[in-house]
């Protein structure tokens, strides 16, 4: 055993500091992570490009990406919603303060 440390001892050190190191970085980008979600009752008229739309101040995403995104979280596989179905959107934690929901935004 002490023949394998004395041979490979920088390459073993090598790799239980590289996998420390992304350990660390990984926690840290997910605790710096400044997106949460929102769940969102679906008003007659709604459509999701709309939504994107009311919600612009409150995510960095383009309407297609915020669309694809909406897309992809709840299972949609076509672009037509129905009024009162609850949908998932990123919001981050800064503009999120206010929690409204879109039917809410109507009325």
């Amino acid at each position: 055993m002490k023949k394998l440390w004395n041979k490979y001892s920088y390459a073993i050190t090598l790799i239980i500091l590289s996998c420390s190191l992304s350990f660390i970085l990984s926690i840290q980008h997910h605790s710096n992570d400044q997106i949460e979600y929102l769940k969102v009752t679906i008003a007659e008229g709604d459509s999701l490009w709309e939504i994107s739309d009311q919600f612009s101040n409150q995510h960095s995403l383009s309407n297609k990406e915020f669309v694809a995104w909406i897309k992809k979280h709840n299972e949609i596989d076509e672009d037509k919603i129905f009024p009162g179905e609850e949908i998932i959107i990123p919001v981050s934690k800064e503009a999120s303060s206010t929690k409204e929901l879109a039917s809410a935004l109507e009325e």
